[in-house]
């Protein structure tokens, strides 16, 4: 069984929209030709105390879906311990970690399901995202330095040295049309098999928002665990990097940037017995 575990915070719309496309791979078979979900599968929508009325949406979908599964969080508590809900109240052997703004299409679980059953040294598989323009989105990348934040958020990116990091950090050298190990990926969208996370353990939830995926992918791998990117399964991804909409002082009154200086102050130290880059 495949547990598709969704975390939403004030997304209505999206996740809307998110269920209506697994309705649309698979649901109730009944009077559909579509239904392409070939394997047994849950859904878990892990709600951080939104208030823009995303219960109604799950009310729609429950006659729709009996192996829906919804918790309503009374606090926002995170990415990461949302996602931890999810997968203790999981009963499947693997789990798909989503967005509401990612749109899961036909048969592309149940590839990814198959290629972890055949590839057990494989811990954590990501889809290639598309972006609404039809652009390949970054969601697979190398680890990031202590710099790469600031790089990234202030106009040290238009620097000569700031352009080469980021192209390192971003994989810009890689073409995203080949299956390939990769440093980390992006947490919106992979799937993980339980075993490994057994062995692993699961999201540190010291991290509110940001490096809660970069750090799950670097202890995969530190467990002997692959981390790869998999572009035979395209999924859209309707992504808005938020952190980033402001940008040098403008930055300083952004509440996303502060939890992301923190967030980022929390891997380096916890990993600050290794370089960039190495795991």
């Amino acid at each position: 069984m495949i547990s598709i575990i969704v975390v939403n915070y004030n997304q209505k719309d999206w996740l809307e929209k998110c269920l209506q496309k697994i309705s649309a791979c698979g649901g109730s078979t009944e009077g559909r030709k579509e239904a392409k979900i070939n394997l047994p599968y849950e859904i878990i929508i892990i709600d951080n105390a939104s208030t823009d009325g995303s219960e109604v949406v799950i009310d729609k979908f429950r006659k729709e879906f009996s192996n829906l599964e919804f918790i309503k969080n009374n606090k926002n508590l995170g990415f990461a311990q949302a996602v931890n809900q999810g997968i203790k109240m999981a009963k499947g052997g693997y789990f798909f970690i989503s967005n509401p703004d990612v749109l899961i299409t036909p048969g592309s679980l149940e590839e990814m399901r198959d290629f972890l059953v055949k590839h057990e040294e494989v811990g954590l598989l990501g889809p290639r995202l598309i972006n609404p323009d039809g652009g390949v989105q970054s969601s697979c990348f190398s680890f990031p330095c202590w710099y790469t934040p600031f790089i990234r958020r202030t106009f040290l990116g238009d620097s000569s040295f700031g352009k080469k990091e980021l192209k390192r950090y971003l994989m810009e050298d890689f073409n995203h049309q080949e299956i390939r190990e990769v440093d980390w990926l992006l947490g919106g969208a992979l799937m993980a098999r339980r075993q490994a996370v057994e062995k692993v353990g699961l999201m540190d939830e010291r991290f509110f928002l940001y490096f809660e995926d970069v750090d799950w992918c670097r202890r995969f791998k530190k467990n002997g665990f692959k981390v790869l990117y998999f572009p035979e399964v395209s999924m859209s991804h309707y992504y808005q990097r938020l952190s980033a909409q402001n940008r040098g002082f403008k930055a300083l009154f952004d509440k996303l940037f502060w939890i992301h200086i923190i967030s980022a102050v929390k891997y380096f130290w916890k990993w600050r017995k290794k370089n960039c880059g190495v795991v």
